[in-house]
């Protein structure tokens, strides 16, 4: 399958993979990736990145999306190898572009039709975004957030939400509109407090590699008061590769990575969480055998 998208070499001085981590003794899945991104200075194609991914038992990647190119891609590659997941949705940040086009009513309808299919098992990824977008796009982002909300409860299907900046007006939203049954903040970026009012509502929280990164305490922070029936681990990949290897590109391979280290922060054993990690992913997204 061609890339959609290459991401920028600037400022970054390794684009080398990084050597495999030690496999996992159980596996587990990356929840949240980007596949259809080209990265480094020799690319992996699909079938490479699942089975370097799958050598270090990471058996599964929801593949997720931003707009309508993306979302098809997804769709495609999740139809081609039973080693991933589709997630569809105009991403907040593209919204206005969408929206001052005249285009965003027929984008959505567009997701709409794709999360018909049956391995695409998520929208996302949907939110709202005060980090890139300014006001003059909040109201764009507003009406693409509730009508991807509509669409996962439509479909009976999990959602991902991109939160940047943005936190009361996200769990706002989600309380007004009424969130969909299986609810995932990924790549969370609140701290414990915010975890915990997440976890009362249900939703469930996905750590990054940005979890090890040094300023990050605050992430390390919600995940210690995030009850482990209720904790996701992704990559987002190509971005967010987890220290000691940050900088360079990230993949699904990497996630025994974070997943170690998340062991550690939480004082438990390693195939205790990716046990349950591992159930939490196919309550959210349903078998990928299916």
């Amino acid at each position: 399958m061609a890339y959609v998208q290459q991401r920028s070499g600037d400022g970054r001085k390794d684009l080398r993979y990084p050597a495999a981590p030690e496999p996992l003794a159980v596996p587990v899945y990356d929840n949240h990736a980007h596949l259809e991104i080209v990265d480094g200075d020799e690319p992996l194609s699909l079938t490479e990145q699942l089975d370097r991914a799958e050598a270090v038992g990471i058996v599964g990647v929801v593949q997720a999306s931003g707009d309508i190119e993306s979302s098809q891609w997804a769709v495609d590659a999740a139809a081609s190898d039973p080693r991933v997941l589709a997630a569809v949705a105009i991403h907040p940040n593209d919204a206005p572009a969408y929206a001052a086009d005249g285009m965003l009513d027929a984008a959505i309808a567009t997701i709409d039709e794709l999360a018909a299919h049956p391995r695409a098992r998520a929208i996302g990824e949907t939110g709202l975004d005060f980090f890139r977008t300014g006001p003059e796009g909040h109201a764009a982002q507003f009406a693409s957030f509730e009508a991807h909300i509509t669409l996962a409860k439509k479909h009976g299907i999990a959602m991902q939400i991109h939160d940047r900046d943005a936190h009361e007006a996200v769990l706002e939203t989600l309380v007004r509109v009424g969130a969909p049954e299986r609810t995932v903040f990924h790549c969370f970026s609140g701290d414990d407090a915010m975890a915990r009012t997440c976890a009362d509502a249900g939703y469930y929280l996905s750590f990054a590699g940005n979890i090890t990164f040094k300023n990050a305490q605050n992430l390390r922070d919600a995940l210690k008061v995030t009850p482990l029936e209720r904790i996701l681990i992704e990559t987002d990949a190509p971005f967010l590769t987890p220290v000691p290897l940050r900088g360079r590109p990230n993949a699904p391979y990497l996630v025994p990575i974070t997943l170690r280290f998340m062991a550690a922060e939480l004082g438990i054993d390693v195939d205790e969480l990716a046990t349950q990690v591992a159930a939490n992913t196919l309550a959210v997204y349903g078998s990928f055998e299916d």
